[in-house]
């Protein structure tokens, strides 16, 4: 089985995030970056289909040389090559083209990417790529197993679980629980210095969206406590100061 996973390079979690230019630029600096959480989950169960299917996996990132040590963490977990496109991925459908035109040079059984980026939280690009590949395209996808030239998948819809039959080639936008995220090993690490990522430059430059100003959301307001026998004032509050009344 030949398996592409698309990756995405974000800052951690846990990162302070700031601004600079009249807040028009993110600010990178001290900011520790990883593998999009939603990338992982895909990244991890391509690993386990290789296993057990045998085949090929590469990881595509779009994105600049900075994003190397997060692609060669991918590689580590167990992806046997890598493609980086260089170019800033500010804009879905730029994205979607880019990693569209890897697929249609390639022979790919399976892409699986994460449901969205944390930082764009977009979830656009898995169902561009499907339209430009001419590829079915699922998201979210909680489970997948395959059957053959069959992928067997379940994924959330609003009050329940949605149980799905594709027939491979096939995009999935994946996200938890569909495996448990992998920690490279030492021999992972050590033999990832030696796969190889290739470095390719975008294939267009059509940017359909552009960031004018980010914001941050509103300090968070001291706690006000309110005595059970205090019901009253605590209404007044929630209507007058919370407006959630």
């Amino acid at each position: 089985m030949n398996i592409l996973v698309c990756i995405t390079h974000v800052p951690d979690t846990t990162a302070k995030i700031t601004f600079t230019d009249n807040n028009t630029k993110f600010d990178s600096s001290n900011v520790q970056f990883i593998i999009g959480p939603y990338d992982d989950y895909a990244l991890a169960r391509a690993v386990e289909l290789k296993e057990q299917e045998g085949g090929n996996l590469t990881v595509l990132s779009v994105g600049g040389a900075e994003t190397e040590p997060t692609i060669r963490k991918a590689l580590a977990i167990g992806a046997d090559d890598a493609i980086r496109i260089d170019a800033e991925p500010t804009d879905a459908f730029f994205v979607a083209q880019q990693i569209a035109e890897i697929v249609k040079q390639n022979n790919y059984d399976l892409i699986l990417m994460g449901r969205e980026s944390i930082d764009y939280n977009g979830g656009q690009v898995h169902g561009m790529v499907g339209e430009l590949v001419g590829m079915p395209s699922v998201s979210p996808v909680m489970q997948l197993d395959i059957e053959g030239d069959t992928a067997k998948m379940a994924r959330e819809i609003e009050g329940g679980k949605e149980y799905l039959e594709v027939k491979l080639p096939m995009i999935a936008g994946c996200q938890e629980p569909i495996a448990e995220w992998k920690i490279p090993n030492m021999r992972g690490i050590m033999s990832a210095r030696k796969k190889p990522l290739e470095v390719k430059a975008p294939v267009a430059d059509e940017k359909m969206t552009a960031t004018q100003q980010y914001e941050l959301p509103p300090a968070k307001g001291q706690v006000k406590m309110f005595k059970p026998e205090e019901i009253n004032e605590l209404v007044k509050a929630l209507k007058n100061e919370a407006n959630v009344l």
